[in-house]
């Protein structure tokens, strides 16, 4: 090797200026994004499992400063999107962007600095108490000048959730619906401009389930932008922005509530007679399985 090292060896110039940009880009602070600027975009997005599609050619844009809600029925196709989105599977065929540019241009810590993800099971390997797990979602920040803020945004995530009272508790000794509210807490503190929930009321009580979409459209008004998959397609009309409906893998419909939940698309999505009306007192859109 010469004196000047790997730079002048064949091509050796290029690999040095492309590793230089990683890790500047690694510790770069995206900024926040514009209202209404599309923060995820999912082009033709195919996934295949065994031979048989479980999405099939999805185009879907995620907003910021809108709560987008994914429904349909089981194995439509819903978490296998949202995991798309978020990197953690790979299309077979189609794209997803994140801030403009395919997943394969962003590092893993680029990624955890743009977008956290709130998965349907929460489990640990080890006995971390429920402040470390909420810990975690501090990790993107590490080395930048966002690590200040640490335990401010922790201390306010485990607020948020209420569980500031399970701070010193073994994450594994919590029940379900503790588990639920201390990984929501890590993902709040993660503190990310788009936001992606796995059905995260799925074990929680009433009240607590009504807390958390507060929270997500508090991140939403504040300018993030929410991807939650839920079932209860009341809560989707009460509380999303957009919603898209998948079926068999397929998007069928995306856009607002009112335009998107209708008697008849729910009817046949779900083979099962649907009832949508507004509240007498509130006019809120309410969204009903027909009962014999």
């Amino acid at each position: 090797m010469s004196r000047h090292g790997i730079g002048t060896r064949p091509g050796g110039g290029r690999v040095t200026r492309v590793w230089q940009r990683l890790v500047r880009r690694t510790h770069d602070i995206p900024p926040a994004p514009a209202p209404g600027a599309v923060t995820l975009r999912a082009r033709g997005v195919t996934i295949s499992r065994g031979g048989r599609p479980v999405l099939d050619g999805v185009d879907l844009d995620v907003v910021a400063g809108q709560i987008l809600a994914l429904v349909g029925p089981n194995g439509a196709g819903k978490s296998t999107l949202l995991a798309a989105l978020a990197g953690e599977l790979h299309p077979a065929s189609g794209t997803v962007e994140l801030d403009g540019h395919r997943l394969t241009h962003w590092t893993h810590t680029d990624m955890a600095r743009r977008r956290a993800v709130l998965p349907q099971s929460h489990s640990v390997g080890f006995p971390f108490t429920a402040r470390e797990v909420v810990t975690m979602g501090r990790a993107p920040w590490a080395r930048t000048p966002r690590q200040d803020a640490d335990d401010t945004a922790i201390t306010a995530a485990m607020a948020a959730t209420d569980v500031t009272h399970l701070a010193d508790r073994p994450f594994p000794a919590l029940s379900g619906g503790e588990r639920a509210r201390v990984a929501l807490a890590r993902v709040l503190a993660q503190d990310t401009a788009t936001m992606m929930l796995d059905e995260p009321t799925a074990a929680l009580d009433l009240g607590h389930q009504e807390q958390v979409l507060h929270l997500a459209r508090r991140r939403a008004h504040a300018g993030a932008a929410v991807v939650v998959v839920l079932h209860d397609l009341g809560v989707a009309a009460a509380y999303a922005d957009r919603v898209a409906v998948l079926a068999e893998g397929r998007l069928l419909a995306a856009g607002p509530p009112r335009a998107v939940l209708t008697t008849g698309l729910l009817t046949d999505v779900y083979r099962h007679p649907v009832e949508v009306l507004d509240h007498p007192v509130t006019g809120t859109q309410l969204v009903l399985p027909v009962r014999h």
